[in-house]
């Protein structure tokens, strides 16, 4: 018996220091080994922070940029992302610092490498680190580097790991990753194909049509009145999503939203408080009602697929929306994929892209349009001249053919994409031990790709980086700067936005729209307070003058 008691205490006295080493290695040594990597090849960043890493002065610094609005310019960098600007800032050291590295060195070599790094990525902070946690994030602002991160050939980056509680709102494509995603991108693409979403124009025309007539009414007596256009067009996107995505089932697909906004608010709380490994399973009200919000939206998206599949059999529904278009295309693709036994998309992860269609279409589309609005209220001249542009061109019609040529309005909606993208950065994570050009990353390192940094940067658009000047676009988005790949808002490579022609369709649509019906300028109670909750939002609203026209 005492035998068994000393092997029992032994076994479980080495299951306790086995722990300890793991937890040690994963919290302490691990990162400590990372950062020394990081640092010894010259790249700049903060010194970590044993579990919380930067999230700390993170959450000073926004929480002091966002206590205050800004003068009406669009230099909204610091105030939006003033933690990453700060780390770009004083942790891109300018490559001499490296030489530090080979103190021994001959000095003919000391200046051979001085000169060979002056001109590399290390200079004017193109790359530093921060942490996330216990994760050192490397920040790339080289748009070379972006590009070798982008078209990821050796297939050694994917998104970074997602919490259970995002994953909540939806599994669709975006969170997809190998096989598996380049199975559903193949599924997908034809359904988002521009042919087919040209037959989208007069879906969006009637979803725009509704608020124009909303805001007649509103502006009727006085022939003008105060509105705050961001839940308007919140509103207007998410009618055009439900209309695109579900014909005619579309206010189930409002009802949808609905609930979706709502879980989306939950889940940005939880998110933001301090994790809790297991804790989303304890059942407090929130934790449940993030359960069942998430158990009706897919059980009525299950009732709208079973009733459109039905509805297609026996020709009683149409399939030119994108859910027809998706059950079309899965029936083709499991005809042609049978034999292998590949087969298509069950009905669960139909429910999941239906789920994504809102999450990536509908937010980002409003934000888009919102600051459009708002700089054109900023900018009469532009606003007046892209009027201008609409009534030549399309008159009071609109069909694919007048949009395509409307170079004055494209112009101003890529702009207004440069110096307000809604997704502010990209994010990439390594899966294995790679090399980016003359840099080692281990794998476990977080990449951030900050759009809305290397979209401002005067080393790329000039020193007028921060006006509003829309003909820099006027020979094309890869002429607009000084290099190529400086400005990739729906982002680049195999992974480039799937929906990014369904957005510029409706983006036009709507500003062709309201510029034909109405003049605006900002509202004396406009404040200018740009900042994030998952898309670029006004924080404060974006209140303007409408007069009716």
């Amino acid at each position: 018996m005492d035998c068994f008691v000393l092997v029992t205490s032994s076994l479980v006295s080495l299951l306790l220091l086995y722990g300890v080493a793991r937890l040690s290695y994963s919290i302490w040594l691990k990162p400590k080994w990372q950062e020394r990597l990081l640092k010894h090849q010259g790249i700049g960043g903060r010194p970590y922070t044993l579990l919380v890493g930067d999230m700390k002065e993170f959450v000073k610094q926004i929480t002091e940029a966002w206590s205050k609005p800004i003068d009406l310019t669009h230099q909204i960098v610091p105030r939006v992302d003033p933690f990453t600007l700060d780390n770009v800032q004083q942790y891109g050291r300018q490559a001499s610092s490296f030489i530090f590295i080979f103190p021994l060195l001959p000095i003919q070599v000391l200046k051979q490498v001085s000169q060979t790094l002056s001109s590399s990525v290390f200079n004017s902070g193109k790359i530093s680190f921060c942490w996330a946690g216990t994760r050192p994030r490397v920040i790339i602002k080289d748009p070379e580097l972006v590009k070798e991160v982008l078209a990821n050939k050796q297939g050694h980056f994917q998104k970074p790991p997602l919490s259970p509680l995002i994953l909540i709102l939806s599994r669709g494509l975006t969170t997809l990753e190998g096989e598996q995603w380049s199975k559903r991108r193949r599924m997908i693409n034809p359904v988002f194909h521009l042919e087919k979403l040209k037959g989208m124009i007069p879906v969006f025309a009637v979803s725009c049509g509704q608020m124009i007539e909303q805001w007649k009414k509103m502006t009727s007596l006085q022939s003008s009145c105060e509105i705050d256009v961001w839940p308007e067009l919140q509103k207007l996107t998410a009618d055009a999503i439900s209309r695109t995505a579900f014909g005619s089932s579309y206010e189930e697909g409002k009802k949808i939203f609905e609930l979706q906004k709502e879980l989306i608010t939950l889940t940005l709380e939880a998110m933001q408080s301090l994790y809790i490994p297991g804790f989303r399973f304890i059942p407090t009200r929130k934790n449940q009602r993030r359960k069942k919000l998430d158990k009706d939206i897919t059980s009525i998206l299950r009732n709208v697929i079973r009733r459109k599949e039905h509805g297609m059999r026996t020709g009683q529904a149409r399939s030119d929306d994108l859910l027809g278009m998706l059950l079309q295309h899965n029936n083709q693709y499991a005809l042609l994929e049978n034999a292998s036994g590949a087969g298509g998309m069950a009905i669960e992860d139909i429910v999941e892209e239906c789920k994504q269609f809102y999450l990536a279409g509908q937010e980002t589309t409003a934000s888009w349009l919102t600051w459009a609005i708002t700089v054109l209220a900023l900018h009469p001249e532009w606003q007046e001249t892209a009027r201008e542009e609409v009534l030549k061109v399309c008159g009071k019609e609109l069909d694919y053919e007048a949009i395509s040529h409307l170079k004055i309005v494209t112009m101003i909606l890529y702009e207004v994409l440069r110096l307000y993208p809604p997704v502010i950065a990209l994010y990439q994570h390594t899966n294995k031990d790679t090399k980016i050009k003359e840099i080692s990353l281990p794998a476990g390192v977080d990449i951030t790709l900050p759009i809305l940094l290397l979209n401002h940067d005067p080393g790329l658009w000039g020193d007028d980086a921060q006006e509003f000047k829309p003909e820099r676009f006027s020979e094309g988005v890869s002429k607009a700067s000084k290099d190529q790949l400086a400005f990739f808002p729906f982002g680049w490579g195999p992974r480039t936005c799937i929906g990014q022609n369904f957005a510029m369709l409706e983006a036009k649509v709507a500003l062709v729209m309201i510029l034909q019906h109405f003049s605006f300028k900002l509202s004396p109670s406009y404040s200018h307070a740009p900042y994030t909750v998952m898309t670029l939002q006004p924080q404060h609203g974006a209140h303007i003058i409408l007069h009716q026209i």
